[in-house]
């Protein structure tokens, strides 16, 4: 499950290199975090940070994420036990080489700069769905690099958009054409679920589990009375049935990497709050995809039947 809070920086690209003296952080700033300060960085300077997942991994006790984040010229990685841990430690990086480079002089007066030279610079999908979460208080769009494919010189890359419950998928001959297709596939949804170009849409509020414990309705009390322990189950289908009782949603997640005995692996991530990541491996994809919903369910049901 995932875990709150953020550590150092841990890695970062050959773009730049760290300050070898403490300087007091450009994002020092009570009440904000490494990450709010560095889109309002973007949006002001026009170079919009560019968040990407780039590998899950781990148990699901103990999982581990990779973000990178790219702004302008500066691209730096993330790791840490939960995606907001790994991605505030990727833009704490990002800030301090901004910091370190260009000066806190010159760094804050181009965030400061007027917006009215910011909009000379027509934003991409990628920033207007940005700005858009921003403006709605959504939680910011997420991207996650699906796969990789192709030799070295022709490289195609399969990028996943998620804006609250829902996903898109597009490809490109780079993380970053594959990202933007993916934005304007999200902006075209948003526009098309409103029923016009104004977005009007707004995400279901997330369920917490003290509803779900409460909750008296058909699929959570099978759940609470059944095992989870029927050979050649169809789990997926039973926490299908039991997300639309309950109102959240259900997101599947592949890992590109095998794992030690080669078998495939999937996070299996559950809109609920707190927010639920479990892990499942298996000998195909869908074996993966079953096994992490079944620790999903376990996890549900001991979560709705402790006191």
């Amino acid at each position: 499950m995932s875990q709150e809070g953020y550590q150092t920086p841990a890695m970062m690209t050959a773009t730049a290199e760290p300050s070898l003296n403490p300087v007091e952080p450009l994002w020092n700033n009570p009440g904000k975090t490494p990450i709010q300060i560095l889109h309002e960085y973007g949006i002001k300077s026009g170079n919009h940070p560019m968040f990407m997942m780039e590998k899950a991994e781990g148990q699901a006790h103990q999982p581990s994420f990779v973000f990178s984040v790219t702004v302008g010229d500066v691209t730096c990685v993330g790791q840490g036990p939960s995606k907001k841990a790994a991605k505030h430690q990727a833009a704490e990086a990002a800030l301090n080489i901004l910091y370190t480079d260009a000066g806190a002089g010159h760094v804050a007066a181009t965030g400061l700069s007027n917006a009215a030279e910011t909009n000379n610079h027509l934003p991409n999908s990628v920033g207007l769905l940005q700005e858009l979460a921003l403006q709605r208080g959504w939680r910011l769009p997420e991207y996650t690099v699906l796969r990789e494919t192709g030799p070295p010189h022709i490289r195609e890359f399969t990028v996943t958009c998620r804006l609250e419950s829902l996903s898109e998928k597009a490809a490109g001959n780079s993380k970053k054409a594959a990202k933007k297709a993916a934005a304007e596939k999200m902006m075209a949804k948003l526009q098309s679920l409103s029923g016009c170009s104004e977005v009007t849409w707004n995400p279901k509020p997330s369920v917490r589990f003290d509803t779900i414990r409460s909750s008296t309705a058909e699929k959570i009390n099978l759940l609470r009375r059944n095992p989870l322990s029927i050979p050649n189950m169809d789990y997926i289908q039973l926490m299908l049935e039991l997300s639309l009782e309950q109102g959240f949603e259900v997101t599947y997640f592949d890992i590109d990497e095998l794992t030690v005995n080669g078998q495939y692996q999937c996070l299996a991530e559950l809109s609920t709050s707190p927010v639920t990541v479990c892990h499942g491996t298996g000998i195909s994809c869908s074996n993966a995809h079953n096994d992490a919903a079944h620790s999903a369910l376990q996890y549900i049901k001991i979560m709705v039947s402790s006191k």
